[in-house]
């Protein structure tokens, strides 16, 4: 050995010209192949793989060095490391003409790799058409529903790979249908689970069992769903599947797709009658899936198809006590705006305010409690002719408003200026705030001076509850201040009430908007 003939690589167990044989095997060079094999390189060294020159111009489908090489090696069922050989390589990667020549050279034609993998598989699960043909129709004892290790058939292999052409040559050669490999999976749940619509179609066409399951008690509906595989879904349901088949664990197809899918398979399964409301085996809806995984457009959808909200799951948690743990305000708020009982404890006693305020989720806080206050006042002020604001522009969010910059700008200073340590509290209760209210506002700590910023979040929770009812907050301010015996304080926004009338008397008479009045 010469220096210039070291090993490849330390990885590797190949000196350079063998590595080179092997290349020039795989490029079909064999000008090259000879030159080499007059210096003496091995022609069946093998790599760290166990593959050599053979293997490469077989998978390559190289087929003039496949015939040099014939010339020196006949261990024609050599495998590699894979338990592949020669023979299904070629079929793998579909070179029928390297297959020929390999069958009529003596190649072992029931050859299997360490998968148990056999030519037909090889050809099915790569979708070969041509090399399926020459095997049906050229080989002798060819087994056409032989399976492999894990028990699947060449047809379930080209299901399950997308191989329209293949499956239904396979169809149409006799193949059974209905065989289960060792997780129980036929053919047609295999196309479902991998979102091959068109096979699934055509296998559905053959009059098999569309709610057949699995291992996991999982029907073709449960796989496209939890693959989030919209056109199949939609095939299935077109075909009268079982829509609320429970799998093992008791999920329907709605747990799957509001944990893997999105609001357009949602609204496919809504539209079909799916139970909204099913709970599995930890009592978990689709909706705590999906407030879980913070799909806000699922959760939208599962709302506005009228799910329950107050379902529990086995720790007792609603979907709103899941988004107060996880800080969603998004879906905090549009459960909110929906209308649900605040009061629902977990199995640890707490309400989904006190689960909010223990994450230390402020905004979330602060919406619950709006959301509280809400549907007090609206309980007392709106009769049953009266329209509800839930459902239109009611919005539980910190509020940005140019409008009420302003008052939001007055509040500000009361709370961080005037008020004195405690006297947001009594505040808050001569306005009605609950002491759970309170509690969860003062659960926030940012140092010695964290009234400032308690205080000024209850204003600002009592500044949206007037807005909401329509009345004027400059004066409700002036009368909570008089209330907790401030006036002091109250004195001076005295000028900023008579301001405020003054605007009244201008709008009379100029027609200046109601938003400046209302919140100058």
């Amino acid at each position: 050995m010469t220096m210039e003939d070291g090993l490849v690589s330390e990885d590797d167990i190949l000196l350079r010209s063998e590595k080179e044989f092997h290349d020039a095997a795989k490029k079909n060079d064999t000008d090259r192949m000879q030159e080499l094999i007059k210096r003496g390189v091995d022609i069946k060294v093998k790599n760290k793989m166990d593959r050599k020159a053979l293997h490469w111009a077989a998978g390559a489908g190289s087929e003039q060095a496949l015939r040099l090489l014939l010339d020196h090696d006949m261990d024609l069922d050599d495998m590699d490391s894979f338990g592949m050989n020669a023979l299904l390589l070629a079929a793998w990667f579909g070179h029928l003409s390297i297959l020929k020549i390999l069958v009529s050279t003596g190649a072992k034609l029931t050859s299997e790799n360490k998968n148990g993998l056999n030519l037909l598989h090889c050809a099915a699960q790569r979708g070969h058409i041509s090399v399926l043909e020459y095997i049906m129709e050229d080989l002798e004892n060819v087994r056409l529903n032989k399976v492999d290790k894990s028990g699947k058939t060449a047809f379930h292999l080209a299901a399950e790979h997308g191989h329209l052409e293949v499956v239904e040559f396979l169809i149409g050669m006799g193949c059974a249908h209905d065989l289960k490999d060792k997780e129980e999976n036929t053919a047609l749940l295999l196309a479902a689970k991998q979102g091959h619509s068109d096979v699934l179609q055509k296998i559905m066409e053959t009059g098999e069992n569309i709610d057949e399951r699995n291992i996991d008690g999982m029907t073709a509906l449960h796989l496209a769903a939890e693959g989030g595989h919209y056109e199949c879904i939609r095939l299935l349901l077109e075909a009268g599947c079982n829509v609320n088949e429970l799998t093992h664990s008791n999920r329907t197809a709605l747990h799957l797709v509001a944990q893997h899918g999105s609001g357009r398979e949602v609204r496919l399964l809504v539209q079909a009658g799916i139970n909204l409301d099913s709970v599995d085996t930890q009592h978990t809806s689709a909706l705590h899936l999906a407030v879980l995984n913070n799909s806000t457009e699922i959760v939208k959808d599962l709302i506005n198809a009228g799910c329950d909200l107050d379902i529990f799951d086995n720790r007792l948690q609603t979907a709103l006590h899941i988004a107060a743990e996880h800080g969603r305000q998004n879906i905090a708020e549009m459960v909110l705006i929906s209308g649900v009982n605040l009061n629902l404890l977990d199995k640890q006693g707490k309400t989904s305010l006190d689960v909010a305020a223990r994450g230390n989720h402020v905004n979330v806080v602060d919406m619950i409690i709006k959301a509280d206050r809400f549907y007090k006042w609206e309980k007392e002020n709106v009769t049953s002719d009266s329209d509800s604001l839930v459902g239109t522009s009611l919005t539980f969010k910190q509020d940005h408003q140019q409008e009420t910059q302003h008052i939001r700008s007055i509040l500000w200073k009361l709370s961080t200026k005037y008020l004195k340590p405690g006297e947001w509290k009594t505040l808050a209760r001569h306005w009605k705030f609950s002491e759970a209210h309170i509690r969860a506002i003062e659960h926030q700590w940012t140092g010695t001076k964290s009234y400032k910023e308690h205080g000024h979040r209850m204003l600002l929770i009592w500044l949206h509850g007037v807005i909401t009812a329509g009345e004027n907050p400059i004066k409700g301010l002036y009368e909570g201040l008089i209330g907790i015996s401030r006036i002091d304080l109250a004195g001076k926004f005295i000028i900023t009430v008579h301001a405020y009338n003054l605007y009244r008397i201008l709008k009379h008479h100029m027609c200046i908007s109601d938003s400046i009045c209302r919140f100058f």
